[in-house]
């Protein structure tokens, strides 16, 4: 039991198998070597042991907020949702904002542990400390706006007032490897298919409903001195200050211009590097401004919701009518990203704005991952091209807005030959048609809107990520493009290894507290100990928590190396490391030197070919044995030929 303030000492463990529900309280080491969210709930993950199927009844799944979740603290409106993952093998974590975090812990609870597998649907409501299962039969197919205004009317309360929803659409309910979870706000934990894990278990909706107790910080004066020196530093950064520029007026897709400018933007299943380039080869007119964060805001932008505590309201909704197969419709959706406007525009051969933005619309009703969903028929775009669809029913071209479209909810609901394909993500699509070179995936998830031939950081960090290609694990780009929190030369390799990591632990520790990323563009780790310091009450230095961000980015590596994975599965896709950029001025003939970041980030990690050695696990204080589903002693883990 933990006695530091932030947290509730309330977890619910959900075992859908019995039906039954029991509580416990939070370990009060677990608590200091693990902070909360993303790190307790990969320790609860682990504990649960790695030799599990991701889609058995054994998988655990995990919704955890952090000791500053729902607090006064900035941009603390986070949730990770925690497990295994169906799309990668790996430990995943996949956060999402809005207000469902800061109503769980308003509801009593650090989180929600859910065991087995429901024999019907079945959906969770959260009151006041307490978890009760309903049926979900009638909510089977449904998509999850419909669920989420279903579950609005039978649960007395008011959709994002006091009340939240985290549903499952079709998607998540047929298996699809990329399913996510989507709340009331349209804000979801997306990345590696935890939509598929609850969907697994038979689980269709978690719907919390709130109180207003806000936790109070235990050193007040502490916290108040951390949250002042936040503010400060927010207010005063070009890319979180409120109202003047930045992710305040353009939202994540202020990059789109910026990184097209740096020809870093992944165009045509990443053949080219940015658009201007593709019609240079091809004379194909695209052009990425028309899927820019400046020209959503001039024409489309709609509303700017926030999320809890955030003054810089990045979200984007937007407002267009789109000709549909001769009928006209009206969209409004949110949220207008950089990662979906990439995936689902230039990497799919096109800059088609509003048909975009219904695009956007349709995943979030089916519970789709934006960036593996656009990605996915950019990679089937490219095999159509070159003859590997010919055995199906269809082909699909670049740039078929129309036929994508569509394509969205047929993955979904796995209808069609072509859409069945799609689901098995792009390792399974691989395989199946023999087409490895068309895949850009990392572990089996597909790169996001940063070409690392460009960003060298963005190639050791897709590498190494411990769940499969990710721009968040360290997102190297706040160096490369915006020089924060120095500038660095994107295409130069040498030091990369280094900077990865820091970013690795820097990111395990926000997203364990659980707040924003957003907030490391303005904040450091000075601002991370007042305001941790200040809420928690205990005294911790920068390197504690530093420490504490490693502990927990190598029990996710020990994790994927307990699961066969090592120094082989650290790679990137061939056309990144031999394929250099073609006809673009001054990044032309670049490649990505994987192999030397590889080896300066494994020395900085203490790591052997990929593997941490028990030395490492030793020296953080990584427990193994009784009680954490893994054997004591040695790893068992074999290096593996690099």
């Amino acid at each position: 039991m933990t006695d530091l303030g932030g947290f509730r000492d309330h977890v619910a463990h959900v075992d859908l198998s019995a039906g039954d529900v029991s509580y416990a309280g939070i370990d009060d080491e677990d608590a200091r070597k693990y902070i909360g969210a993303r790190g307790l709930g990969v320790k609860y993950v682990f504990d649960a042991g790695p030799d599990v199927d991701p889609m058995g009844p054994d998988n655990r799944l995990c919704f955890m907020n952090g000791p500053l979740t729902g607090t006064q603290t900035v941009m603390s409106g986070r949730i990770a949702v925690t497990t295994k993952s169906p799309l990668t093998g790996t430990v995943t974590d996949s956060h999402h904002g809005g207000w469902s975090g800061a109503r769980l812990k308003w509801a009593g609870f650090d989180g929600l542990v859910f065991d087995g597998k429901s024999e019907e649907p079945v959906y969770a409501v959260v009151e006041d400390g307490e978890v009760e299962l309903r049926d979900a039969s009638h909510l089977s197919g449904r998509d999850v706006h419909e669920t989420v205004e279903t579950l609005g009317e039978e649960v007395d309360g008011d959709v994002g007032k006091n009340l939240s929803v985290m549903a499952i659409g079709p998607a998540g309910e047929n298996g699809v490897k990329y399913a996510c979870i989507v709340n009331e706000d349209d804000r979801a934990s997306g990345r590696g298919g935890t939509g598929a894990v609850m969907g697994s278990k038979n689980l269709k909706a978690v719907v919390v409903k709130s109180g207003t107790r806000m936790p109070k910080p235990a050193d007040p004066e502490t916290f108040q001195e951390g949250y002042q020196q936040a503010m400060e530093v927010i207010q005063e950064s070009d890319v979180t200050a409120p109202n003047e520029g930045g992710l305040s007026l353009y939202g994540t897709n202020v990059l789109m211009n910026a990184t097209e400018e740096m020809d870093g933007l992944p165009t045509k299943n990443a053949k080219y590097t940015s658009t201007g380039a593709m019609h240079d080869a091809e004379g194909v007119d695209i052009d990425a401004e028309r899927v820019s964060g400046e020209n959503v805001r001039e024409n489309i932008l709609a509303d700017e919701p926030t999320c809890h505590s955030c003054p810089v309201a990045c979200k984007k909704e937007v407002d267009v009518s789109v000709t549909h197969k001769g009928e006209e419709m009206n969209v409004e959706t949110e949220s207008y990203e950089y990662e979906t406007a990439f995936a689902l525009g230039p990497n799919s051969g096109h800059t088609e704005r509003d048909e975009i933005a219904l695009m956007l619309q349709r995943c979030n009703e089916m519970g789709v991952d934006t960036i593996e969903m656009g990605n996915m028929m950019a990679m089937a775009m490219e095999m159509s091209e070159e003859g590997k669809l010919d055995d199906l029913d269809e082909q699909l071209d670049w740039g078929d807005t129309e036929r994508m479209i569509d394509l969205i909810e047929e993955t979904a609901r796995r209808d069609g030959e072509l859409a069945d394909a799609l689901a098995a993500g792009a390792d399974g699509l691989a395989e199946h048609f023999d087409a490895e070179e068309n895949s850009l995936a990392v572990k089996g998830q597909t790169i996001p809107a940063y070409d690392p031939r460009c960003m060298k950081g963005m190639g050791i960090a897709y590498a190494t990520s411990n769940r499969g290609a990710c721009h968040l694990r360290a997102y190297t780009p706040a160096a490369e493009i915006l020089g924060i929190p120095q500038k660095v030369d994107p295409y130069e390799h040498e030091g990369k290894g280094e900077l990865t990591v820091t970013f690795q632990d820097l990111h395990a520790i926000s997203d364990s507290f659980d707040i924003c990323k957003f907030n490391a563009f303005a904040e450091g780790i000075e601002e991370y100990v007042l305001q941790y310091s200040g809420m928690t009450g205990l005294d911790v230095t920068e390197d504690d928590l530093i420490e504490a961000g490693e502990r927990i980015y190598n029990l996710e590596r020990y994790y994927n190396n307990l699961n066969g994975f090592d120094a082989a599965d650290d790679s990137l896709p061939a056309r990144f490391l031999e394929d250099g950029i073609r006809g673009q001025g001054g990044s032309e003939g670049e490649y990505c030197e994987l192999p030397e970041m590889k080896a300066e980030y494994y020395e900085a990690r203490g790591w052997v070919d990929g593997v941490v050695p028990d030395e490492k696990l030793d020296e953080l204080d990584i427990e193994v044995g009784p009680g954490t589903g893994v054997s004591s002693g040695d790893s068992g883990v074999a290096p593996a030929d690099d």
